[in-house]
This record gives structure tokens, sequence and C-alpha cells, in this order.
């Protein structure tokens, strides 16, 4: 278990002090996978950085598998972090060494194994498990940037770490990529049980690999739970920012004479036929969609859409009771020219 207990980070400045992190207190479960997000300067890099203490709070504990981080002495503190590793954006590998020299390096570092032999059959099978195993002997050069990413992912397992920490570690990375590195990373969260805690700016990632996830905003955290509650349902203004990026784009594409229906999948069932089709044939309501991001996750759809429909009699009444008819579908109108999120009790409502 990680407790992260009343941290502050305060950072002194030529123009004066700049707090990074204000009273931010947050619970990981051992095992879980854990997203960090926010916006650029919202200390999410300061927060990883705290977890292991690269960067020392101003004040505040950060307390695991009950050892109190900041209670630890430098030489503590460099042993207890073979079991809290970290992989960057970067990829922070020695462009001058083999792939299997880079992972055997923090092995040499730590003095777990003398035998070199040793080291180098570990590097083997982790480069194995990130396959990679025939990029033994090529550089990082020779690699491509998803390549280079696996590595660092296996040198950071070498030590057999309890904590994994993954600093925006897909965004130079693209979409395809990323969705392979996300899924490697989840693939060694279920065979190891290690803790992953992932600090991005992309709701996509979070949705693609966390369980749990907090939101931070200003150094704050604004918000917390379960990654589907939170995309279904966010409820404060930076969750909303995260989860629905088009923003301003119901007051931008209304059209006159209609009213907005964000719709939101967070888990409906896919088929040939697609929902907002059903229901202009079955209720004759034909809507205008003016936004949509949606992507199908092995048979069901997640993302949401913002649907203009013209204005008389009920019929945005009517279409946002036939939208919320179907499993794991959330609709409700637009208010006031802006885009927040469906509320529950206008839901239940409807």
């Amino acid at each position: 278990m990680i407790e992260i207990k009343n941290l502050c980070k305060t950072f002194r400045t030529a123009d004066g002090e700049v707090e990074a992190l204000k009273n931010v207190s947050l619970s990981i479960p051992d095992g879980d996978v854990f997203g960090i997000i926010g916006m650029s300067g919202a200390g999410k890099s300061t927060l990883v950085r705290c977890i292991n203490m690269l960067e020392r709070p101003t004040s505040g504990t950060v307390v695991i598998d009950g050892v109190d981080m900041g209670a630890l002495s430098e030489r503590e503190l460099r042993a207890k972090r073979r079991e809290i590793t970290m992989i960057f954006q970067g990829f922070n590998l020695l462009m001058q060494k083999t792939c299997l020299d880079n992972v055997c390096f923090p092995l040499k570092l730590s003095g777990l194994a003398g035998e070199k032999a040793w080291r180098k059959k570990r590097a083997l099978e982790l480069l194995e498990v990130v396959g990679l195993a025939d990029k033994a002997n090529a550089y990082p050069a020779q690699l491509s940037g998803g390549q280079q990413q696996r590595v660092a992912i296996a040198r950071a397992l070498a030590t057999d770490p309890k904590v994994l920490l993954c600093d925006e570690a897909t965004s130079a990375l693209d979409p395809t990529t990323t969705a392979s590195i996300l899924e490697l990373i989840r693939s060694i969260n279920e065979k190891t049980g290690i803790t992953v805690i992932i600090i991005t700016h992309q709701m996509s990632v979070v949705e693609s690999a966390c369980r749990h996830v907090a939101i931070l905003d200003g150094g704050v955290i604004v918000e917390t739970g379960e990654v589907s509650e939170i995309f279904s349902n966010p409820a404060s203004a930076a969750a909303k920012r995260l989860v629905y990026p088009e923003g301003d784009a119901a007051a931008a594409s209304a059209v006159p004479g209609e009213r907005m229906i964000r719709v939101v999948f967070n888990g409906s069932e896919a088929t040939s036929t697609p929902l907002i089709a059903h229901m202009a044939v079955e209720k004759g309501i034909e809507a205008n969609i003016a936004y949509a991001s949606t992507r199908t996750i092995e048979g069901r759809e997640y993302g949401s859409m913002l649907l203009g429909i013209r204005e008389g009699g009920n019929a945005v009444e009517e279409a946002v009771a036939y939208l919320n008819a179907a499993a794991g579908v959330l609709a409700g109108e637009v208010q006031d020219g802006r885009a927040p999120s469906p509320e529950k009790e206008a839901l239940t409502d409807a």
C-alpha cells in the first residue's frame, strides 16, 4: 500500500515561491494500476518524484509498505529505490551500451548479483518478457521509440521492484505504439502483481490502462475514483476538461433551432447498426452529430458524442430517454451552451 498524506511541495524561484503540490493525499492499493492525470503544470511529475524521494516534499509523508520514505537515510533510500523503479518519456537509455548491457546495468549497480553470467541470464529473460530477445546485442539508436521504451521497461524490472512509476512514458510515442506499451504494462501487472502508477496528461492512456485515477489540478487532487465512474460522470471542472477535450464544441457547433445532447458510451455493446441510426428509425428523431470520439474495445463502445436535435415537441426529452435505455450509455442535455457531463440525477429523471 502506498499512502500519501498531506503532501506539499514549494519551489523557490526568482519570482517568488511556487506551490507545486498542495496538501495532496492518496491511497494506492498493492497491485493496482493507478493513473494520475492533469494538464501541463498541474504538478504530476513533481508528485511522482516525491513518491520515490527524487524530490523531497516540503511537508507531508509518503509511506510505502509501512515505511516512511522521508525518514530514511540516503543509504536506506537507495536500497528502497530498488523496489520503486521508474520509466520516463525520454527512455534514458545508455546509448553507448547494448540493450543487454542496459538491462544488466541496474543489477550491477545494486550488488544483488555478483556473477556476470547470472546478470546476463536475467537480462535476457527480461528482454524476452518485453518481446525484444532478438535485440539483445543492438544499440538503442538502432531501435524504434517503442522498442527503446520496452528496453527501459525491462531495465526497470531488473531488480524485481514492487512499484513501477511511469512518468509520461508514452507521450513521445505514436498511438499504435502507445497502445502496445500500455498492453505490455497491463500484462506485466497481471502476471507479477507489481503496483503501477501512470503519470499522464492523456485521458485515453488512463482509460486504456488504469483501474483508478486521481485528477490533479493546480497541485490539488480535485477528484479520485474508478476510471469507469469518472469517465462516465466527471464531477470537477478539471475532470470534465480531460474527459471531454472538445471543451466548448457544443456552443461552437450549435445550429439555430437545435438543442445539444451529450452521449457517453461507457462499455455499451457494439452493433452493426449504430444507436443513433436506430433512434432515427424507431423514434423518427434525427440527430446532427456535432462531435464524436468513440472507439471499440473488445466489442464494446467507449467515448462520447455531441448531438444536435431540432427543437419542437418533446424530441429532446424522448431522445435522452431512448439513449439512456441502452446499456452502457449515458445521455443528457448540454446546458447554457457549454458542455458539462450528464448528471446522474438528470439521467434518472429522464
